[in-house]
């Protein structure tokens, strides 16, 4: 019974060092393979604020920031998407 207990306990020993090996590995892996820096993905940078425009086919309100854009009788049309703006223009 006691050989037993023995082998149990260096079983899980080990098991335990496996898995913290592992991890480790992976981490290193992660960080070699993404260059090092953040694991985060890179986001557009977006200005906060800003003057809002209202779409003429939805009525979403959208940041002439980072709205597509069309003309209509010599005025700019914000629009906040590509299907409103094509909408738009089959009027």
């Amino acid at each position: 019974m006691g050989e037993l207990v023995v082998v149990l306990i260096r079983g899980l020993v080990f098991l335990l060092l496996f898995l913290m090996a592992r991890s480790l590995l992976r981490s290193l892996w992660v960080g070699l393979t993404s260059g090092g820096g953040d694991s985060e993905p890179k986001r557009p940078q977006v200005q906060a604020g800003g003057e809002l425009k209202r779409d003429p086919v939805c009525g979403t309100y959208v940041s002439t920031a980072v709205s597509l854009t069309g003309k209509s009788n010599g005025e700019t049309v914000y629009f906040c998407s590509p299907e409103c703006r094509d909408r738009y223009q089959r009027r």
